[in-house]
């Protein structure tokens, strides 16, 4: 993996090994207007990742778990203070 951060106002992440090739892009969008440039990445994939899995759609899951990802929501910094 390799990060290719601040170019032309997106992050981008390069994903690759032996059998696989490609780029995540994540740009200014309407729902990752609330963090700057340096935490927009994972707010966005923490983001879509939250509202993918919230969707509850089996097919969802099934490719999830043919690739072995799995994905759960933590408590905000902010909320463990109190």
């Amino acid at each position: 993996m390799n990060f290719d951060s601040k170019k032309e106002g997106m992050t981008r992440l390069t994903l690759k090994c032996a059998h696989q090739h490609g780029m995540v892009y994540v740009i200014p969008a309407d729902r990752s207007w609330v963090c700057d440039s340096d935490s927009r990445f994972g707010h966005a994939v923490a983001g879509f990742m939250g509202a993918l899995t919230a969707m509850e759609d089996p097919r969802i899951q099934t490719l999830m778990q043919e690739w072995g990802l799995y994905y759960r929501s933590l408590p905000l910094e902010s909320e463990n203070e109190d």
